[in-house]
């Protein structure tokens, strides 16, 4: 399994912007918004330089994020402590799920060969001295068993994906306990 990536993107989160839309010479055209896509290529350095000359990763990933949010110069001192340590949340914009789909589309084709990879996702805010984005990719080693559970692969597996119970024949389960 390949190592995970990390990188940072500095100043405050952005989410992703809706797409705009326009009429001309009675067609209707869309764009993405220049801010949305200014964050989108810092995003997309922050993972060219991160990878190096890594391919994508082409198989199923985890993707982490924290977003840290400016402290607000108006508080008081304390009022910042309580912020740095975590028992002040932000619960302003950018929403984080916007925040996750700017650089799910950043990502595509440098990071991994398309977000759809993207199986399991942790999204945090909270305050800190410095705005940024903290980025991790971790590839996912994993099976489906024949129950449509999934097991993590951690080098070898330990059980044995079970028959499915539909009016299978005792001989094809058999078959499929035998490793066939």
């Amino acid at each position: 399994m390949s190592e995970p990536v990390t990188f940072n993107v500095l100043g405050p989160p952005q989410g992703k912007g809706r797409a705009r839309a326009f009429i001309r010479g009675g067609r209707v055209g869309h764009y993405t918004p220049q801010k949305t896509r200014s964050y989108e290529s810092l995003i997309f350095g922050a993972a060219v330089d991160a990878m190096g000359s890594r391919a994508p990763f082409d198989e199923a990933v985890e993707l982490t994020l924290r977003a840290i949010y400016p402290i607000p110069a108006s508080w008081s001192e304390k009022k910042r402590q309580r912020a740095i340590v975590g028992e002040l949340k932000p619960t302003k914009k950018p929403d984080l799920d916007n925040v996750a789909k700017a650089f799910n589309d950043a990502m595509n084709g440098v990071v991994y060969v398309d977000d759809s990879q993207i199986i399991l996702i942790h999204l945090e805010k909270r305050y800190g001295p410095q705005p940024l984005v903290v980025c991790t990719v971790r590839p996912i080693g994993i099976i489906a068993t024949c129950d449509n559970s999934m097991e993590q692969v951690s080098g070898q597996v330990d059980q044995k994906p079970q028959a499915l119970k539909l009016g299978v024949s005792s001989q094809v389960e058999t078959k499929m306990e035998a490793g066939e």
